[in-house]
């Protein structure tokens, strides 16, 4: 299954944090761990002024609550809407 986001949406895949373990050795569990905030950027919808800004690829930086969460194959990915993204990570 292939999903196309519309509009000015993009497709995200949200990276995780790789850290589990404190400073002082205490492991995080996964329900106390905060939200991943940065993704790799898979598809762009079909806003021409986003698709000059934002392509497949790039590495962003998206508001904490923002976008839809959906499983796609085993994965969980974010729709998030043009106005959730702050920032592109370049570099």
């Amino acid at each position: 299954m292939t999903i196309k986001p519309l509009d000015d949406r993009v497709l995200v895949e949200p990276i995780e944090e790789e850290e589990t373990k404190t400073a002082s050795g205490l492991y995080i569990p996964d329900t106390a761990k905060e939200k991943p905030r940065m993704g790799k950027v898979l598809a762009v919808g079909t806003d021409e002024d986003l698709r000059e800004k934002v392509k497949a690829g790039d590495m962003i930086y998206f508001a904490k609550y923002g976008g839809e969460e959906i499983e796609l194959n085993g994965k969980t990915l974010k729709i998030i809407p043009r106005s959730d993204i702050l920032a592109i990570i370049e570099n």
